[in-house]
C-alpha cells in the first residue's frame, strides 16, 4: 500500500496559457461538460451550447477550478465524429464559457484532434486533454505555438477496441513508462516541462484488476515530476465494486476513489459531481496535506 502525500509538488505550478494553477497544497477539481449524445455517464444531457454552458457555470459555483469540454464521446466502444460536427459541438461552448466563467477558472478542451484543440483554444481554452497523448504528433505544434497545458493521457488501442480483452504484463510499469515516453516526446518537440500533466487512463483499456493496480500504486506517478490527473468519476469498475448499474448511482463509489487519489497527491479529479467531490476532497486536503481550510 502506497503512502500519503508528501508534498512534493508544493511550490509548482502547472502553467496553461495565462493560467498559473498552483500545485501542492489543495486538490484541484476539474468539472466535466459533456456535449455529446452518447457519453456513457450524461450522453444526451446537454442539448444545446446554451445548455452547456449553463451546465459549466453550475460547476463553477459547485466548485470546479477546471471545466473540461468535450464534444466527441470516448465511451468503450464509440465511433468517431466528423472533425466538423466535434467542432460545431465545442467551440460555442468554449467561447461562451470564456465570457462567462470567472477569471481564476481554466477551461480545457477533451478532444485528440490538433485542429479542434487549435479553434478551441482561439475560443478561449487554456487546456489541452487528449486521451491519446498526441498520437497525431501535430498536437504538440498547436500546445507548443499556443502555451496550452496538456494532458497526455494512457489508452490502449482505441476507443472502439479498448475493451476488448486488455492485457499487461505489469500495468503500473507500463502505464508509467509509456507516459515518460511521451513526456519525453514533448519535451523534445518544444514544449515546457511545466506545461505538461499525465493521467494513467483509468478504464480506457483496462479491466477491474487494471484499474484497481494503477489507483493503488498512484502516488508513484508524481515521480514523472509533472501533475498527474485522475478522471474516475462514475466508472464501471464503480459499479463492479459496489454493485450498482447506473453511472449516476456510483457518487458514493466515486467518492472513495477520489478520495484515495487527494490523499495520495493527485493534483487533479476529473469529475461529473463536482459540489459532492470538492466537499470530499476538501476534508481530505486538511488530513493529508493540512492545507484545505
Amino acid at each position: 500500500m502506497t503512502g500519503g502525500y508528501d508534498g512534493s509538488m508544493i511550490g509548482s505550478v502547472w502553467r496553461c496559457r495565462d493560467h498559473e494553477l498552483e500545485l501542492g497544497p489543495r486538490t484541484l477539481v476539474m468539472g466535466i461538460v459533456n456535449v455529446t449524445p452518447d457519453s456513457f455517464s450524461d450522453g444526451g444531457m446537454l442539448s444545446g451550447s446554451d445548455e452547456a454552458v449553463a451546465h459549466g457555470m453550475r460547476l463553477v459555483a459547485d466548485g470546479a477550478d477546471i471545466l473540461d469540454i468535450g464534444g466527441e464521446s470516448t465511451r468503450p466502444g464509440s465511433d468517431p465524429v466528423s472533425i466538423d460536427e466535434e467542432l460545431a459541438r465545442v467551440v460555442p461552448v468554449v467561447a461562451g464559457l470564456a465570457s462567462a466563467a470567472p477569471a481564476h477558472v481554466a477551461l480545457s478542451v477533451d478532444t485528440r484532434r490538433p485542429d479542434v484543440a487549435l479553434a478551441a483554444i482561439e475560443a478561449g481554452a487554456a487546456i489541452v486533454n487528449d486521451v491519446t497523448a498526441a498520437r497525431d504528433p501535430a498536437m504538440f505544434g498547436v500546445v507548443r505555438q499556443t502555451g496550452a497545458g496538456l494532458v497526455l493521457m494512457h489508452m490502449l488501442g482505441d476507443p472502439k477496441t479498448m475493451q476488448d480483452h486488455p492485457r499487461y504484463d505489469d500495468v503500473v510499469t507500463e502505464v508509467r513508462d509509456f507516459l515518460a515516453s511521451r513526456l519525453g516526446a514533448a519535451v523534445a518537440s518544444g514544449i515546457r516541462r511545466d506545461r505538461l500533466c499525465v493521467d494513467p487512463g483509468i478504464g480506457f483499456g483496462k479491466t477491474l484488476e487494471h484499474n484497481i493496480s494503477l489507483l493503488r500504486a498512484i502516488a508513484s506517478f508524481r515521480d514523472l515530476r509533472v501533475p498527474v490527473l485522475v478522471g474516475a468519476s462514475r466508472k464501471r469498475f464503480i459499479g463492479e465494486l459496489t454493485g450498482v448499474d447506473g453511472p449516476a448511482e456510483r457518487v458514493e463509489g466515486t467518492a472513495g476513489a477520489v478520495a484515495w487519489c487527494a490523499a495520495n497527491g493527485v493534483d487533479v479529479v476529473r469529475v461529473h459531481d463536482v459540489l459532492e467531490m470538492a466537499r470530499v476532497v476538501r476534508v481530505v486536503d486538511a488530513i493529508a496535506r493540512g492545507t484545505g481550510s
